[in-house]
This record gives structure tokens, C-alpha cells and sequence, in this order.
């Protein structure tokens, strides 16, 4: 398949290794270290793409697995792709679905892919890397990822190489698909939380003509510390001219790790999902809204917020919202998490060009944690 060019412009580095940059789509210029809202089913729960898109986030996330289900295949294609279906004209990735088929029960793998049982009625199903390919091309989405496995936590590591191994040659089968004009494919490093495996991978998966790279098989349990193991034994041996993205991680201390090691894609549904169950992100750690403390409280979520949610409701009546179930208390927590994470990820680009990210990670932690 012949290569495109994705147009990264690597900006500037700061001592730390933390890398501001941009690249382009047919749908737009991405500003990194960029962080990805994820929409599932092809939404963003409980949020319009207005609201999506005024919180300052540039990419969304779609999931390959759900999106290739029953019929929504077919009804995203009778609407022309995915940025008609989301109403969201901006850049959208996809997944591959390897995560989501990878934590089914009732899995077998393959050399050519793997058959799961279909989580509704059981229905066995198959997913390889050349239908993950097929599936993502005709969803439309500008960024497509190569299907990869993605071992538990904790796994052998006599099986992790193997399936180091089976994801290399997984990876090789994707890059020789065709995907549409617009849509670039980024690889996807596994390796586990073993260093010298994670260097392989890297190694093998940096050889394929791929037009960024990810490192996967991620926020599986192993917790914060080998993740960022992981990361520090993978990333400098990734393409430096290249978008790198970490999966699915995380939290705001996770993306500040991350970034200073050189990292400057990410995507989790942390934020979403804890808005929905009222939790919510500050510069000063984390509110839980149901706590009797705020019962009387009229003050904003966070005094230095200027999102819809904070200029326009008292913690009060969020937490009044809540207890009464309104569906707007989701929405509205979930537009405030959406935009803590992408001024956290706007204030990081301009802490790299200032060359002073270490210092505006520790000062951000410090009152991060004072309650957080």
C-alpha cells in the first residue's frame, strides 16, 4: 500500500524528552501532546459533538469491535463513514478491536486471527487483521490501527514473545491492505511489562513502513510504575519524525508521566465514565459530587475553569442533579472532565515550547494531590 505523508512536525523537544508537535488530516491539524476522547459506539456518552468539540479536544476515538456489530456496520456506511454518522468534522481514530476481543471469554487464536463469542446472544465471530483492515476502511476514520493481541496482565513470558511475535506478522498482513486515500495506519508495540521484549517489539514493529506507532497492552493491571517501564523501554526506539500514541491511559498524573517520556498521543474513558458516576476532575484533585460536603457548597467545580458546566452551576445543584438522576448531570460532569483534560493537555504544549515541562509537572502534581 503505498505511503501517504501524515505531515508531523516535530515542533520542539524539551530537556526532558517531552515533545510538542503537530500533524494533518483530511479532517484537520492535531496539536500534540494531544488527548482523544473516546466514543465507543460512535458517540461520546451523554455529550453532543458541539460539546465534544467546544472543550478543545481535536480527535475522537471509535471502537472497531463495536461499531462492526450487527448492523451498525452497514448504517455508518449507508451515512457515508463515520464523520457524517458522529456529526464531528475533526480528525476520528479507530481501534482495532484486539483490546475489546482479547478481554472476551471463549477466545481462540490463530495464526489467521481470532474467534470469540459475540457478547450478546454467543454467536461465534471472527476478527484478523485483514477484516480488522476491511471493517476500518469502510468505517472511514482518518487514523486506523493494525489489530495487534493484547496479552493479560500478568502473562508468562515465554507467551508474551510469542505473541510479540504473532503481532509483528499480524502487523505486516494489515500494512498490505488497502485502506482509503485519506486514512493512514499506525503499528502497535506489545512485549508486555518485559523490558527487552518491549525493545523487540519495537524494533519489529519500527521496520514496517507504518505511518505512526502506538504501544499497547497498557492499563491491564499493571499499574503505574511498569507502565511507565514500559513506555521508557519502548519509545526511544520508535520513529522520532513519527506520531506516538499510548493506549488507553488515563489519568492526568498518567499523562504527565507519559509525555515527559516522549509521548504525545492518548485516549482513555477515565474522564467520561467518571463523570457519569459523578466524579470530577480539578487542578485540585478529584470531587466526588455525591459527598455530603458540597451538599450546600456554591461554588464552581473548579474556581479556574471556564467550561460551560463551571460558569454556569454551583457544585449544589450538580450534586442536586445528580441524586435526582437527571441525564443533565452526566452531561454537564462529562463536559467539565472533558475540558479539565484538554487545557491539562494545552497547558503541556505550552510548558514544552517554554522548555520548562518538569517543572510544570511537579508544580501541577503538587496542588493535583493536595486533594486528589
Amino acid at each position: 500500500m503505498p505511503l501517504k505523508d501524515i505531515q508531523f512536525n516535530l515542533q520542539t523537544v524539551d530537556p526532558c524528552g517531552a515533545r510538542r508537535a503537530e500533524f494533518t488530516t483530511d479532517h484537520g491539524t492535531v496539536q500534540t501532546p494531544a488527548f482523544m476522547p473516546v466514543g465507543t459506539a460512535g458517540f461520546v456518552r451523554s455529550t453532543m459533538p458541539k460539546d465534544v468539540a467546544e472543550t478543545g479536544a481535536q480527535v475522537v476515538l471509535a471502537n472497531t469491535y463495536h461499531l462492526s456489530l450487527s448492523e451498525r456496520l452497514a448504517t455508518v456506511q449507508r451515512m457515508g463513514g463515520l464523520h457524517r454518522f458522529m456529526g464531528w468534522n475533526q480528525t476520528i481514530l479507530t481501534d482495532s478491536g484486539g483490546f475489546q476481543v482479547f478481554s472476551l471469554p471463549q477466545k481462540e487464536i490463530t495464526e489467521e486471527g481470532v474467534s470469540f463469542a459475540y457478547e450478546e446472544n454467543g454467536e461465534r465471530l471472527f476478527l484478523g487483521p485483514e477484516r480488522s483492515m476491511e471493517i476500518q476502511r469502510d468505517l472511514g476514520a482518518d487514523i486506523v490501527m493494525a489489530f495487534d493481541e493484547c496479552v493479560e496482565y500478568p502473562s508468562p513470558e515465554a507467551y508474551v514473545q510469542a505473541s510479540l511475535k504473532r503481532t509483528t506478522r499480524w502487523a505486516a498482513r494489515c500494512r498490505e491492505v488497502a485502506l482509503q486515500p485519506h486514512q493512514f495506519l499506525f503499528g502497535i508495540i506489545q512485549g508486555g511489562v518485559y523490558p527487552h521484549l518491549r525493545e523487540q517489539s519495537a524494533r519489529e514493529i519500527s521496520a514496517i513502513p507504518f505511518d505512526g506507532f502506538a504501544i499497547g497492552g497498557v492499563s491491564v493491571g499493571e499499574g503505574f510504575d511498569l507502565m511507565q517501564t514500559v513506555v521508557r523501554h519502548a519509545a526511544p526506539f520508535l520513529p522520532e519524525h513519527l506520531p506516538r500514541y499510548l493506549m488507553g491511559v488515563g489519568l492526568p498524573e498518567d499523562l504527565l508521566a507519559a509525555v515527559s517520556l516522549g509521548m504525545d498521543m492518548f485516549d482513555c474513558v477515565i474522564p467520561t465514565r467518571y463523570a457519569r458516576q459523578g466524579t470530577f476532575f480539578t487542578r485540585l484533585g478529584k470531587i466526588r459530587i455525591m459527598d455530603k460536603t458540597y451538599r450546600k457548597d456554591k461554588y464552581p467545580i473548579d474556581t479556574h475553569c471556564s467550561c460551560y458546566t463551571c460558569l454556569t452551576y454551583s457544585r449544589t445543584v450538580l450534586r442536586y442533579l445528580f441524586f435526582t438522576r437527571d441525564p443533565l448531570a452526566e452531561t454537564l460532569a462529562t463536559i467539565h472532565n472533558l475540558t479539565l483534560y484538554q487545557d491539562l493537555m494545552k497547558d503541556m504544549r505550552q510548558a514544552i515550547a517554554d522548555h520548562r515541562f518538569e517543572t510544570f509537572r511537579k508544580e501541577w502534581l503538587a496542588r493535583y494531590n493536595k486533594t486528589g
